[in-house]
């Protein structure tokens, strides 16, 4: 049996980017809590001027079956004009316990560059099983809010974004939640096809002053594969924002040419968090007041650059590299080791050191650390000034 659907266009919706139809689609929401579960908005530009309240247990839904490019100008359209200024009002759109958004475009047609107007969040999850899918958002402030409300088990899957200030927050979520196949690229804004267009101006520039992609605070688990971003000033960052420390396993993913890839000041000191088959650009931070151990396994490293130390362990958490690669390091700083470790506890196993220059410098504070079966090149890879207990065999150096 095919499940119930009402049309927003029967609740007075006009789709035509000019009428405000945030009370017509409001009212088909409201009634798609009883006579839904689904509320279709067919394709067209609709202006919400005030903000959305998707119900408990309600599929807000556009017109197609998948993502829509902003390339394109066929699908469903949300054009925000509410909240201009107010970083701190009503989300565009809230979805309470088991909601779902999907299969739409959000934009902001009066967002500018360089200046950059701050706008609430675009989407907010409020309780258990809220579901994110299919969503392209080109040019929002701040993307998606997972961690403002107590949840669970969120699902955020196939999201295409340009944020401006933060990609994904988390935190508050007491239950697994999954990030799948989330890519933050200007590109989503400059080249899309709606009007106005890109305004123009150096969105390179402003995103490695002002983004952080992936914002990771109190999770217990947050299980992230296949995501994305670019340009950010940090691609991801684990802290206490209030609510404690998270914990989380990342897969198949990566940060690309920025100055911080991946920030850690403070994740669960039992669990802390995994990287596995990433790639980044350029630099990864363990800061001094994470207890939590941080591991990664089958990474990349790349330089941009204002590269100096591509890994800068300090603190007294445990900081493991298995089977990793680093191309290169030390760009704007030709003295600046690959990895600088001047706390806790350090493991380096079967990773390529594909330079002459110094790899590993071990500092006054380090505890100990295990460098074992290594490829380096050069003569004295390791200098070690810790004073900790360090045991080193099987690398090479040639």
């Amino acid at each position: 049996m095919a499940m119930a659907q009402v049309n927003a266009r029967d609740h007075g919706a006009v789709g035509d980017g000019q009428t405000d139809d945030t009370a017509a689609i409001q009212a088909a929401l409201n009634a798609a809590a009883t006579e839904g579960p689904v509320c279709l908005l067919p394709g067209g530009m609709y202006r919400v001027d005030g903000s959305l309240d998707v119900p408990p247990g309600v599929t807000f839904k556009g017109a197609t079956d998948g993502v829509s490019h902003s390339e394109q100008t066929v699908g469903t359209v949300l054009l925000a004009y509410g909240g201009r200024g107010e970083e701190d009002g009503t989300p565009l759109v809230t979805l309470r316990p088991n909601a779902v958004i999907r299969e739409m475009i959000i934009h902001y047609p009066e967002q500018s560059l360089p200046d950059v107007a701050p706008y609430p969040w675009s989407i907010r999850v409020d309780g258990e099983l809220c579901q994110i899918e299919n969503m392209t958002l080109t040019n929002p402030y701040k993307a998606l809010d997972l961690g403002t409300n107590w949840n669970e088990l969120h699902t955020v899957r196939n999201v295409f974004a340009c944020p401006l200030k933060v990609g994904v927050y988390i935190d508050q979520c007491t239950d697994i939640g999954r990030i799948e196949n989330v890519h933050f690229n200007p590109n989503f804004w400059t080249r899309m096809a709606l009007e106005p267009g890109f305004p123009g101006g150096d969105i390179k520039a402003y995103l490695e002053q002002n983004l952080i992609g992936f914002m990771i605070g109190k999770t217990d688990w947050e299980y992230i594969s296949n995501c994305f971003v670019i340009f950010p000033e940090v691609g991801f960052l684990f802290d206490d924002f209030g609510n404690g420390p998270g914990n989380a396993v990342i897969t198949q993913s990566g940060s690309d040419i920025g100055p911080v890839a991946v920030r850690v000041e403070r994740v669960q000191p039992h669990s802390g968090v995994q990287f596995v088959n990433g790639q980044f650009m350029s630099t990864i931070e363990v800061g001094p007041d994470n207890q939590g151990p941080v591991k990664l396994t089958n990474c990349g490293f790349w330089i941009v650059p204002e590269t100096e130390v591509q890994i800068d362990k300090q603190g007294p958490s445990t900081l493991i590299l298995n089977a990793c690669h680093f191309s290169d390091w030390g760009i704007a700083d030709p003295e600046a080791p690959c990895i600088r470790a001047t706390g806790g506890r350090l493991a380096i196993h079967a990773s390529d050191f594909m330079q002459t220059k110094r790899a590993v410098h071990l500092s006054e504070g380090l505890v100990s650390a295990a460098i074992v079966g290594n490829l380096f090149r050069g003569d004295e890879p390791v200098l070690d000034e810790s004073g900790g207990q360090v045991e080193m065999g099987y690398n090479t150096t040639q």
